[in-house]
């Protein structure tokens, strides 16, 4: 049994991560913030520490003792300043990262995201791919952060390895799920190139499986797993999975890529321009995820940490769906 720490443990993939870790017989212990909301995690036996990840000082005593740390705590969104997302993408995760060092701690996995690979991609890229340069704040201050990391691991004794799921989804997902479904049902959904793009559905409860996997492996040391459900899937396809299981029409709409970008690109100059903190309605991060082919290989987390995904997308599309309407 060993003792771990989840930084933002009280969010949609923190509180699934401490829950599979709990199941494992592992203590568990996990950073949140004073005005965090902690209704995912109310019912599970963890220690938690309160600080931020961005506040060195609050992070020194939380640490001390621990095994694994995984560092979960990210700022995920497709809007917001290029200065807010460093702070909390790098500068969080070096402070998460030198502080576990200097505490001992054995294991550190950092949760990353394999859109540091950028859109536009061949089918299956594998984690041989080069991370690239990217407009979208998100995906370069996570590209950063992860780069940094490894050249970090070669100066300590702490293992490391990364984690880089799909686009996750599931239960507890006020992030993606809710709002994607919310769009469905009022019939405001729909496509980029008619939904003819593969995606990378990534289920919650697969991605923290993987996680369980790699803390302990002594193959992921040194190495970054994509994590996905192993499915080839189109947006339209997987869509209409969720419509039918909502028993509502499926949605027709759709807008061309090249439209559909330049009408996103002319609603952030709007916003910026009128320095409104909310998000347009589009945004080149959902048109360039929408309109792309950006599907991604897992197999070496097969070989190395014998990961395969548990719950198959037909259970995870029911699942997310009984959530969403229990939720309301």
């Amino acid at each position: 049994m060993s003792k771990v720490f989840i930084t933002g443990v009280n969010g949609f993939i923190g509180s699934h991560l401490a829950e599979k870790f709990i199941n494992a017989s592992h203590e568990v212990s996990g950073l949140v913030r004073k005005t965090s909301d902690l209704k995912f995690i109310k019912d599970f036996k963890i220690e938690l520490s309160y600080g931020d990840i961005t506040d060195r000082e609050s992070l020194s005593k939380s640490m001390k003792g621990i095994d694994i740390v995984v560092h979960n705590a990210a700022f995920a969104s497709d809007w917001g300043s290029f200065e807010t997302f460093y702070k909390i993408n790098v500068t969080g995760t070096q402070n998460v990262a030198e502080i576990a060092s200097e505490n001992n701690v054995k294991r550190f996995v950092h949760i990353s995201t394999v859109a540091i690979h950028g859109f536009k991609n061949p089918n299956k890229m594998d984690e041989s791919a080069p991370a690239v340069k990217s407009i979208f704040p998100y995906c370069e201050t996570k590209r950063i952060a992860d780069e940094w990391l490894f050249e970090f691991a070669k100066t300590t004794k702490m293992e490391v390895t990364s984690i880089k799921p799909g686009n996750v989804f599931g239960t507890r997902d006020h992030t993606f799920i809710e709002k994607y479904l919310e769009a469905l049902e009022t019939g405001k959904g729909g496509f980029v190139d008619g939904g003819r793009h593969v995606t990378c559905p990534a289920y919650v409860e697969n991605l923290a499986d993987a996680v369980v996997l790699a803390s302990s492996n002594p193959a992921a040391v040194g190495e970054a797993f994509n994590i996905t459900d192993g499915v080839d899937i189109n947006w339209k396809d997987f869509t209409n999975m969720f419509a039918d299981e909502l028993g509502i029409k499926r949605p027709k709409m759709s807008i061309p890529f090249p439209i559909g970008y330049t009408v996103a690109f002319l609603m952030e100059m709007f916003y910026i321009f009128f320095r409104i903190k909310n998000a347009p309605i589009l945004t080149r991060y959902r048109i360039s995820n929408g309109g792309s082919d950006y599907h991604f290989s897992i197999e070496k987390a097969r070989r190395l940490l014998g990961y395969e995904p548990k719950i198959k997308l037909e259970e995870a599309v029911r699942c997310s769906v009984n959530w969403y309407k229990n939720s309301r």
